[in-house]
């Protein structure tokens, strides 16, 4: 279910003439026992509303005076969330023979022609304080407080994201809730401006309307409408058209080989679902996210998160999080993953986030060998991303919750072949251009197109700490062997580089130092050119008498670029053969 909040203004939305419809109660009583969250939203001052509206306990919380008044109908508490105008400013309307003239516990309350000297009483005084309108209403309040602010302070309270509104509303003062909301919706009596500017427009006056938009929710067809304003920004076409995705419902692959840009356009993604204020869960096994900005990450080198500091976390909507499993054992890492995406699906349940749900190197946690998993589709999690390499090496089940491919690398053709042949689909036909960096493709279609990705603002350092502490796999990681292949000891970190080379003999040392071999690894496997570059010079100015100055003065350059775990894990060769890549 998208949507777990109904928020709707009062006066000519809920109300006609300050009565309610039977049916539109009845059906708001059936929306609530169904789970959902009502929220009255009024620019009426609380105490008047009170005495004029029977059902308040109806709704669980109600926000008055136009946003600066939170009320819980259930324990008859009210809370301000501005300060009062100074008394000197209503001392100077009644000079000024305003009236009527209204005062809650925030808000000041008159009707036109009356603002002129409202107006000029803020601008002879000096106060900083806004003026808003609603059909001849004029109120005022400190500035930034209306009915978004005091949506917000709702939500905030209940544990709950805009993102999971639907709003209704008839006035000018029911932009700005209507707008933060995920789909803002107008009653068909609502002027024609909010009309114009909302996501729906009703088809009922009034009440009338109030319950049209309820039977929607509860019937599950607004979850099934698309709100493109909403929709997240993915890359462009050749002609320049923009191509966008939906915040829900998605099931996402990025499928391409190591190093083509899976995670460039991961991150893309995630930055912009981030910057629209979506909460985001990756499930990191490899340490790849953890310097993303604005997210929490849980876990580390030393040690894996448990599941219930996870959901803990992700309570409140406001945390982003990444979970990073690069301190898990590569074998329990599966387990993990099947034991936390039910949590996430029923905390998604309870509270309507996480929205997206990002799952890493998906062909470890997902593998084909696993008959189903934990969730049926992906609008369980809101929507679900999953990154691989090798499609054909993930679950079937997991697959079959993918509706869109992006395929990057020099073969996005080949890569849709596989993941198509693994789901037992026909592969499309290429993209007719292949001008752009990415290939998308939209699982029913006959044909990907061929797509330039808009980037992330700010490059993170990626792989940065699975090159310093995660498990690298056989081909990249570095092989100690000596002049004579006598050795072989493997670095499947850098960890494990810097920890080898202060063990190795000085004559197996200096045979990798002279042949170039530690910068030829860094630069190749590492993909650190910068390093690999500064690491290159030691080696070629190296003393054959110091082998000792060669290591310290490497060991340092890993270490500024990269920091090391104070404890570093130690080689298990009893591991050996956990991160071997699918066949």
């Amino acid at each position: 279910m998208r949507y777990h909040v109904l928020a709707c203004d009062f006066d000519e939305t809920l109300v006609h003439k300050g009565r309610i419809a039977d049916q539109t109660l009845t059906t708001l009583e059936r929306l609530s026992r169904a789970g959902v969250k009502l929220l009255l939203v009024t620019g009426r001052q609380l105490d008047d509303l009170l005495e004029v509206f029977a059902h308040a306990r109806l709704f669980d919380l109600i926000v008055a005076e136009n946003g600066a008044v939170l009320y819980d109908p259930a324990q008859r508490t009210r809370e301000a969330l501005a300060a009062s105008p100074p008394e000197g400013f209503l001392e100077r309307l009644r000079a000024r023979g305003v009236s009527p003239l209204g005062t809650g516990d925030v808000i000041v309350a008159t009707r036109t022609p009356h603002d002129v000297p409202v107006l000029e009483a803020i601008r002879d005084l000096g106060l900083e304080l806004q003026v808003i309108y609603n059909k001849g209403a004029v109120m005022v309040l400190p500035p930034g407080v209306n009915k978004a602010s005091g949506l917000a302070a709702a939500l905030d309270r209940l544990n709950l994201s805009p993102h999971n509104v639907a709003a209704v509303g008839d006035a000018e003062n029911d932009h700005a809730f209507l707008t933060a909301a995920e789909c803002g919706a107008a009653v068909a009596n609502a002027l024609p401006a909010l009309k114009e500017g909302c996501d729906l427009a009703l088809a009922g006056e009034n009440g009338a309307g109030v319950a049209e938009l309820a039977e929607m929710m509860l019937s599950g067809e607004l979850d099934a409408r698309e709100i493109p304003r909403r929709h997240v920004l993915l890359g462009h076409r050749e002609d320049d058209s923009e191509v966008r995705l939906p915040p829900y419902g998605q099931g996402l692959v990025v499928a391409g080989p190591s190093g083509s840009g899976k995670s460039t356009a991961t991150t893309a993604l995630l930055e912009r679902l981030v910057d629209d204020g979506y909460q985001c869960v990756v499930i990191d096994p490899e340490g790849d996210y953890s310097e993303f900005p604005e997210m929490t990450v849980l876990g580390g080198p030393d040690g894996a998160p448990g599941v219930e500091e996870v959901l803990g976390v992700l309570e409140s909507p406001g945390h982003n999080v990444v979970v990073n499993l690069i301190g898990m054992p590569l074998r329990d890492r599966p387990g993990f993953f099947t034991e936390v995406l039910p949590r996430l699906a029923s905390l998604r349940a309870r509270l309507g986030h996480p929205h997206w749900v990002v799952v890493d190197e998906a062909h470890h946690l997902m593998p084909a060998e696993l008959p189903e998993i934990a969730v049926k589709e992906a609008e369980d999690v809101g929507s679900l991303l999953m990154v691989t390499v090798h499609p054909e090496a993930m679950s079937p089940a997991a697959l079959r919750l993918a509706d869109s491919v992006i395929a990057v690398g020099e073969n996005p053709a080949g890569t849709l072949a596989a993941f198509a042949r693994a789901r037992g689909d026909e592969p499309p036909a290429p993209p007719a251009s292949g001008k752009g960096d990415i290939a998308l493709w939209r699982t029913g279609s006959a044909r990907a197109e061929s797509l330039t990705l808009v980037p992330a603002r700010t490059e993170r350092s990626r792989h940065r700490r699975k090159y310093a502490a995660g498990t690298m796999s056989k081909d990249d990681s570095f092989y100690f062997t000596g002049p004579e292949g006598r050795l072989k000891l493997r670095a499947r970190n850098l960890h494990t580089f810097v920890e080898l080379a202060e063990g190795v003999d000085d004559e197996t040392w200096l045979h990798h130092l002279r042949q170039g071999d530690y910068s030829r690894w860094i630069g190749g496997a590492l993909g650190d050119d910068d390093l690999a570059e500064r690491v290159a010079e030691v080696e070629e100015a190296h003393d054959p008498g110091d082998p000792a100055g060669g290591r310290r003065r490497i060991v340092d350059l890993i270490d500024e670029r990269y920091t090391l775990p104070a404890e570093p894990t130690s080689y298990d060769p009893d591991h050996e053969d956990e991160d071997r890549p699918p066949a």
